[in-house]
């Protein structure tokens, strides 16, 4: 199916580009892989939907990532209200970026900071960028950044000095 004024290579390239990139980003904000997936191949199906204005942004990846996590929000809230588990499940910890100690630090982050992270290092977007995606001022992504990368480097230093 060909969109009017739309090049389905220029999204298939795109789409082989950033699939492994978005995903990891996924993941790294908190979601299950299995639901990391299904969210990821949502947002990567309306961005194909929109794909004249997806494209003309700034990081369309910035924008599948942020898509995919809202997708995300409103699979759980609609979940939440079907079932009502006594006890959460433990989100499992993968090894998506080389380091699980790494990926539990960051799923540990409240969600702002976590999101920038996400943001910043995984889809190496700068502090502009990342504010316009998440509709904040950039001060604000820096302070969610110095917050965060403090939160990160006493985890891991505290984790890295009890391993034997």
């Amino acid at each position: 199916m060909r969109q009017k004024g739309v090049s389905a290579p220029e999204f298939v390239e795109f789409y082989t580009a950033q699939k492994d990139r978005c995903l990891r980003a996924a993941v790294a904000s908190g979601m299950e892989p299995d639901r990391a997936e299904d969210a990821v191949a949502e947002a990567f199906a309306r961005a194909w939907s929109r794909w004249g204005s997806v494209r003309g942004m700034e990081s369309p990846a910035a924008w599948v990532v942020r898509t995919a996590i809202n997708q995300h929000i409103s699979w759980w809230r609609k979940r939440r209200r079907e079932v009502f588990p006594e006890v959460p499940p433990d989100l499992p910890v993968t090894d998506e970026l080389g380091r699980p100690d790494l990926v539990a630090a960051i799923r540990r982050l409240p969600p702002r900071q976590r999101e920038v992270v996400v943001l910043r290092y995984l889809l190496d977007l700068d502090t502009e960028s990342t504010a316009r995606s998440m509709g904040v001022a950039p001060g604000t992504v820096s302070a969610h950044l110095h917050h965060a990368l403090a939160s990160l480097r006493a985890h891991l230093t505290v984790s890295e000095g009890t391993s034997p």
